[in-house]
């Protein structure tokens, strides 16, 4: 007997919190609450370690701009490389002009691409703002960053993306969203408002078999969340009651090795991002092998800090 046979349900969420004059969107909701607990704990050790919390304003601005420009072509470059020749204006805008126009929003981001241009943006942030080492910046703002993808992955979620595979064990879910579009919503219902056509698609029983038909998924998102929490703890905890700050490239290092391990991993469960590219290579998707390069950058920088000797703290 499965006990927890319970947790199977359907997902089919509102979207924000309608104000009248304004929809917040979850997602986007997300992405302010990891910013700010970013800045938060980012100018918690910038006192810690006398640095003027005024340059925290800089690094704000240089973070924001790496992790979503990097994000956005991260994931063009990965996984729609054919939206360069086929609708080039959505790379940049948040609009897809082919086959028709349409408001989309920024959906596809790709975490690997915010990594490579955080890293660039940061060495940037400190070569005109910080002048220290750009491993200090790096040992610190990897911190915020493994609290940041909790949440974006939350957000994710919340948004009914990146779904996992099919699965019929207890932690499977339906996931509305994903499996019906706003548009056959809207044909089904016949409701012309996408969000009121969505609720009604599992209120009225009328669509019960409609909905029995959707699959049950694994929650990859909420998979990868839970396992960068531990990733936050395990950073925090090293940093503040350890003298792993100390040591240059550790925290970094850790960083890159445990986050994108925890990606190889969840990988195994969710569903490839885009058609076509499953098992691709030795039977790993594209996250996995995009994630294998930065497991071994981290593994690098891991085993240098370790060897070498302590710096002074400042």
């Amino acid at each position: 007997m499965n006990l927890l046979l319970p947790l199977k349900f359907t997902w089919n969420p509102i979207s924000g919190l309608d104000l009248g004059f304004l929809t917040i969107h979850f997602y986007s909701l997300m992405f302010v609450v990891a910013f700010s607990l970013g800045f938060y704990l980012m100018k918690k050790m910038f006192e810690r370690e006398n640095v003027p919390v005024e340059k925290l304003d800089s690094l704000f601005i240089y973070a924001v701009v790496s992790i979503l420009v990097g994000a956005r072509l991260g994931h063009v470059f990965f996984y729609q490389t054919e939206l360069l020749w086929q609708d080039p204006l959505s790379v940049i805008l948040p609009f897809r002009f082919v086959p028709e126009f349409e408001f989309t929003g920024f959906r596809g981001l790709a975490s690997h691409g915010a990594a490579i241009a955080t890293i660039f943006g940061l060495w940037l942030y400190n070569k005109k703002v910080l002048h220290k080492s750009v491993l200090w910046i790096l040992d610190r703002v990897v911190i915020t960053c493994a609290s940041g993808a909790i949440f974006v992955r939350i957000g994710n979620f919340l948004n009914s993306e990146m779904v996992g595979k099919i699965t019929d064990s207890a932690i499977g879910m339906q996931f509305v969203q994903d499996e019906i579009s706003e548009r056959r919503a809207v044909a089904l219902t016949s409701i012309k408002n996408p969000k009121e056509a969505y609720q009604a698609l599992t209120d009225n029983p009328q669509f019960a078999e409609i909905i029995s038909a959707i699959p049950y998924r694994y929650p990859g998102q909420l998979m990868e969340a839970f396992g960068y929490v531990f990733v936050f703890l395990i950073l925090f905890g090293l940093y503040w009651k350890t003298n792993s700050r100390n040591k240059p490239g550790l925290l970094f290092g850790l960083f890159l090795l445990l986050l994108m391990t925890v990606r190889l991993i969840v990988e195994n469960f969710k569903r490839e991002q885009v058609e076509g590219r499953e098992d691709w290579i030795f039977d790993l998707n594209t996250g996995q092998v995009l994630s294998i390069p930065f497991i071994l950058i981290g593994l690098y920088f891991v085993i240098t800090a370790l060897v070498k000797k302590p710096v002074t703290a400042e």
